[in-house]
């Protein structure tokens, strides 16, 4: 299995597994809590026969990756991408984060710039920023919203899951892939680890302003208007206008996990955006 040790500079350390496919230009695919890079299943050999090299990787805490009891907030998760980026020696790279995962683009950018990156996508993505403050009043969830999360989790880790996995793939209360892909969606999610489950909860909070402000690369932005976990107007719509060169795609009837329910328009969308690099 290949891996690479993240938390050399001093922060916890922990073995990242990543998956390495293709030849061509670099596409970094970064997954959404409480998942895996096998989330991209629709996704990764669509880009490799389209002549590109697919990196896709597991956030710590969830899959085969290390699951250390800290560094679950996006300064280190930015900086185990950063470790990824620096050992394969990427470059030109288009990163693509889902929901949590555009977390980490946005705040890699603005944390280690864009000399490695060409292009960005946000899909079903968190940024700019999820919290309701009082500098943000279009935020979509509360302190409370989140510290309830975390003490469902606590409560009944595996209850909590079943739930969210349902709406994840939802949109208007119905199910939008087959119940096995929820199932196999839930079961990613029931392995991962039970601390980092929690801890990034928190970070759902996180503000991505500034580092959208420094983006100066094309950004792709990718979104349902069904979306019952992070509904389009809080955070897509509002992506695509953070940044000097955005766009954005809606699909229409698109749940949260847009990718495995509309995956045909998906990566049509992507591969047109990928051509233009």
């Amino acid at each position: 299995m290949p891996t690479v040790n993240a938390g050399s500079d001093g922060r916890t350390p922990v073995e990242l597994y990543y998956e390495d496919h293709g030849d061509g230009r670099p596409v970094v695919l970064i997954h959404g809590w409480p998942l895996s890079n096998r989330s991209w299943e629709a996704q990764t050999g669509v880009l490799v026969d389209a002549g590109y090299r697919v990196v896709a990787y597991d956030r710590r805490g969830f899959g085969w990756s290390g699951q250390p009891r800290s560094g679950y907030e996006y300064d280190t998760l930015a900086a185990d991408l950063k470790v990824l980026m620096d050992h394969l020696d990427l470059r030109d790279a288009t990163l693509v984060g889902f929901s949590m995962g555009g977390g980490e683009v946005a705040r890699y950018m603005g944390a280690h710039g864009t000399d490695r990156v060409a292009q960005a996508v946000f899909a079903a993505a968190i940024p700019p920023a999820l919290r309701r403050t009082p500098d943000n009043p279009d935020g979509g969830v509360t302190d409370d919203l989140l510290a309830g999360f975390q003490a469902e989790v606590r409560k009944d880790r595996m209850a909590f899951l079943e739930g969210f996995m349902t709406n994840f793939f939802s949109a208007g209360g119905t199910l939008k892939v087959s119940d096995a892909q929820r199932r196999y969606a839930l079961e990613l999610a029931q392995w991962a680890s039970p601390k980092g489950t929690h801890d990034c909860i928190a970070a759902w909070g996180t503000d991505f302003r500034a580092d959208l402000e420094r983006c100066d690369v094309p950004v792709l932005v990718i979104h349902g208007d069904a979306d019952a976990i992070v509904p389009a107007e809080v955070s897509g719509r509002r992506t695509a206008e953070s940044v000097k060169d955005g766009r954005l795609h809606v699909i229409a009837g698109g749940p949260h996990g847009i990718n495995a329910s509309h995956p045909e328009e998906f990566n049509r969308v992507l591969l047109d955006f990928l051509k233009e690099a």
